[in-house]
């Protein structure tokens, strides 16, 4: 329940990133650090508030010069001179007025007013072009974490945000940031940077989070437990909502549910066009916490099982068993239909396997996808051993990432032999007919699909790099976001020459990308030939009920007219024209 607001409505927009409604009190997480808990102080506890800030700048200078004493007693060199410098910015007139007169005017604790007058300072020394004084930043950032630990918390504090519930505006998040947030509290997220393509946004919309991105310098002018609402739809940010704004999206959300409802009372009905063409739908998955979904939201198995996650998200990497373990619940709970296990998949805008000596000038263009998994054979070994053991459970299938020619499928695969000679010889039970297949997501993957047709037995084709490495946009990159276009004339061509590739041979393409959820491109790809679309399990019933709108031969003609066109744009309006008349209400 957001409170009522006493300042006027402001609109942000941005980049709608995940769709959804959310209303709730806004937290603020900015840059170089977290924020601490906010909590709004009542008019006659506000000079206590400011005493408590006075003895936090106090304790901390008194602690850096007891580290700066202990640093020339040892070193005996000026190294020391750093905290000098740290103590001299806390005895700073200025910055000690505004953090006072922050207390006042915001009316919320201490630490917090602090860390918002802190993060504004901060904001604009990383603005700043001479890179030595941008350098600075760290050290400051030091200081206020000193400061910060520093404030003494009154453990009984009723001060608490009801129930928890809040929307997260942060500068930027990861998609680790994403993936462990408590998402029993979080509403919906917001931030000033960040790409609707980018793993943060596909996991927003696997976990149904409302999300917004690239709203551009807001966050630090927007304070604490602000009420707001998240629109995910049209990607806009509301402060301080007006009772008509409010009752606005209050009759979307009815709206969404109660087609919700409609669609989810179809799931268990078959992806069949009109006319008869079957699609197998299968859900996208990234953590065992999303199994109850899958055959919830209808899904013929599961298309795409990231790895990510469970291989990279702890301090250590699962061995083969706690892997065969976590592959084997997976086969188990998706039985009888299969499971599509996408071996480790790192890099570029996913979790780093390890640290780098030094950063990849471009990591979408360096050491990730099965070029890792081939350049650490113990890993891999590992990993497609866990597999083979859990096939012996449920129908799995294991897929190789950003493979860019048959060398690397041909090394991947004897590989994979090598671990099956093992089990031979061992006498461990797996499936030895084991389905391999290969993601495309790189032109030249694409181009020679006739050359790794005959060693796969199907492809999926992961349009998010596809569309990145076709026509050179780093797909999140906000700069460049207009030009990622996944109606590029060259990105069809090569999916419709991929699909070609694999009927030639007998074997089945699919897509797991973004565009496999973008209902507006589901009849391109239909009438393209793709057989299979793996979505989040969110947007399942949604897109199962495309299908089942949807007449493929209306489709295939478009797609060849869509072939012979020279722009985006037009192929667009050729497949979102048939979207309109087949689906309107489904559109948002």
């Amino acid at each position: 329940m957001v409170k009522t607001a006493t300042q006027p409505e402001i609109v942000y927009t941005g980049i709608p990133a995940s769709p959804g409604i959310a209303v709730g009190p806004i937290q603020v997480n900015a840059r170089g650090f977290s924020a601490p808990e906010v909590y709004e102080i009542p008019e006659e506890e506000i000079e206590d508030e400011q005493l408590r800030f006075q003895a936090a700048v106090e304790a901390t200078k008194k602690q850096l010069v007891e580290l700066q004493q202990r640093l020339e007693s040892l070193s005996g060199n000026n190294d020391s001179e750093i905290f000098e410098a740290h103590v001299m910015l806390l005895e700073d007139n200025a910055l000690i007025e505004r953090v006072t007169k922050a207390i006042d005017t915001r009316q919320q604790n201490a630490e917090f007013a602090f860390y918002a007058v802190m993060q504004n300072f901060l904001e604009a020394m990383r603005r700043i072009p001479d890179p030595y004084l941008r350098e600075r930043t760290a050290d400051i950032e030091d200081v206020c974490q000193r400061v910060l630990r520093n404030f003494k918390v009154d453990e009984e504090s009723e001060h608490m945000i009801p129930e928890g519930k809040h929307i997260l505006l942060a500068y930027d998040l990861s998609p680790s940031d994403t993936a462990s947030m408590n998402r029993r509290h979080l509403l919906g997220f917001a931030t000033e940077q960040g790409s609707v393509n980018s793993h943060t946004a596909i996991l927003a919309r696997s976990f149904g989070i409302p999300s917004v991105v690239g709203l551009g310098a807001s966050v630090i002018q927007v304070t604490a437990l602000t009420p707001a609402v998240i629109d995910g739809y049209s990607g806009k940010l509301i402060l301080n909502p007006t009772i008509e704004t409010l009752n606005k999206y209050a009759a979307l959300v009815t709206e969404k549910e109660r087609l919700r409802s409609e669609l989810d009372a179809k799931r268990d009905e078959a992806t069949e066009t009109t006319d008869g063409r079957v699609l197998t739908l299968s859900a996208n998955i990234e953590f065992l916490e999303e199994l109850h979904q899958v055959k919830r939201s209808g899904a013929k198995g599961v298309g795409l099982y990231r790895t990510e996650f469970l291989l990279l998200n702890g301090s250590e990497m699962p061995d083969e068993n706690q892997q065969a373990e976590a592959y084997s619940k997976v086969a188990k709970e998706v039985s009888p239909d299969v499971v599509i296990v996408r071996t480790l998949d790192a890099g570029g805008d996913k979790l780093p396997i390890e640290s780098l000596t030094e950063p990849e000038p471009n990591p979408f263009l360096g050491w990730r996808g099965i070029r890792v998994s081939l350049a650490r054979p113990a890993m891999f070994r590992d990993q497609l051993r866990a597999i083979l053991r859990a096939s012996a459970f449920g129908k799995l299938a294991v897929m190789f990432p950003l493979v860019s020619g048959l060398s690397e499928l041909l090394q991947a695969r004897e590989m994979l032999q090598l671990c099956m000679d093992e089990f031979d010889a061992e006498g461990i039970a797996y499936d030895k007919a084991i389905p391999v297949g290969v993601m495309i997501e790189v032109p030249s993957a694409a181009v020679c699909a006739d050359l790794l047709a005959p060693h796969a037995d199907f492809f999926s084709i992961g349009t998010n790099d596809l569309i990145q490495y076709t026509v050179a946009v780093d797909r999140v990159n906000p700069h460049v976001a207009n030009l990622y276009k996944p109606t590029h004339p060259a990105v069809i061509r090569l999916i419709k020459n991929t699909v070609d590739a694999g009927s030639a041979h007998g074997i089945w393409t699919g897509v797991c990308g973004e565009m496999a959820g973008d209902i507006r491109l589901t009849p391109l790809l239909l009438g393209l030939g793709v057989q299979e679309l793996s979505v989040s399990p969110k947007i399942l019933p949604t897109v199962g009920q495309v299908i089942r709108s949807l007449n493929y031969e209306q489709c295939k003609v478009a797609a060849e007219t869509s072939l012979a066109q020279c722009s985006s744009r037009k192929i667009l309006d050729i497949t979102l024209g048939i979207a309109r008349e087949c689906y309107p209400d489904l559109l948002d």
